[in-house]
């Protein structure tokens, strides 16, 4: 496992040093809500300069660069592509990404095969880390976690040692993490089938999500 500059407090992240992979919905959403919980963010885009991407880092706190400039210095990568994208992505920056925790917030929707990347991920970079998350609900849903006065949880899966890591971010985001283990990327694209079967299936919309209760809701 690569050494790391974040400090811990209780299993928590005060400080990590994340690269976000695009600036739209997804991975502007999360970038800021990062910053705002005092993370070190770099939005990796195509073009700096383009409006959209600098108005994302400029009211954020966060940087903004080029994908390959993003990635020095990171300690987390956020992939926030389409996944038709994530491959092309991989083989250019594959020699960056060694050693590091990736965490897959991608979905390849419409074609064959699994929602997720990992397999992709893992034949360019053998030594990545990975982590499935922040892709089985509306990216809304990142924006505003709260229903009421309980947040909504977010499934994700990590090895046990990068557990605390996702669930730093996770939590930046104002969602309450629910780790479902290690390799359970297909429980956790299991979640993401749910949620299009409510929001879209059923009309229910996209603020839709969910929360795990147990003995200690009573």
């Amino acid at each position: 496992m690569a050494a790391l500059s974040y400090r811990l407090l209780d299993g928590m992240a005060l400080s990590l040093n994340v690269a976000v992979v695009g600036a739209g919905n997804i991975g502007g959403t999360l970038g800021r809500a990062f910053a705002r919980a005092g993370h070190k963010v770099t939005f990796g885009v195509r073009d700096p300069a383009a409006s959209g991407a600098a108005a994302v880092a400029a009211d954020s706190g966060a940087d903004v660069a080029t994908v390959a400039r993003a990635l020095v210095g990171a300690e987390v990568v956020v992939l926030a592509l389409p996944g038709n994208v994530v491959e092309p992505f991989l083989r250019q920056h594959a020699a960056a990404l060694e050693s590091l925790l990736i965490v897959d917030a991608t979905n390849r929707i419409g074609g064959p095969g699994p929602a997720h990347s990992r397999d992709a991920v893992l034949a360019a970079v053998p030594t990545a880390r990975y982590a499935r998350a922040f892709n089985c609900i509306g990216w809304e849903n990142f924006a505003e976690p709260q229903f009421g006065d309980r947040a909504a949880d977010l499934f994700f899966s990590a090895d046990e040692e990068d557990r605390p890591l996702v669930a730093a971010l996770i939590s930046a985001v104002g969602l309450r993490p629910a780790y479902v283990g290690a390799d359970q990327h297909d429980v956790v694209d299991g979640v993401l089938r749910l949620w299009f079967a409510l929001a879209v299936g059923q009309r229910r919309g996209r603020r839709l999500a969910f929360r795990v209760l147990d003995a200690s809701d009573d």
